[in-house]
């Protein structure tokens, strides 16, 4: 069975998307990846990527960040279920 791991949850301020992190494990071992769950009112759209794509990612997501004007900060929203399997 493939472990699901949480790792953080929140909602965009503008647009009102929930977006989560998490860890998933598959059962065959291997690699970690890193799931991104968006959810925009009853659409999902979830993708995995692999820790170089998600380090690299990141670093742009960071870097740009920081060439931006302060604005709002994101809404924390409840963490789920840590036993929670999605597919």
């Amino acid at each position: 069975m493939t472990q699901i791991r949480p790792l953080t949850q929140f909602r965009v301020p503008l647009g009102g998307q929930e977006i989560a992190l998490q860890e998933l494990q598959f059962e065959a071992g291997g690699m970690c990846f890193l799931r991104t769950r968006i959810r925009e009112k009853s659409r999902f759209t979830i993708f995995d990527v692999d820790p170089v794509t998600a380090q690299l990612w990141g670093e742009h997501l960071l870097r740009w960040a920081a060439s931006q004007p302060a604005s709002t900060e994101p809404v924390a929203i409840p963490e789920t279920d840590p036993g929670q399997v999605d597919a």
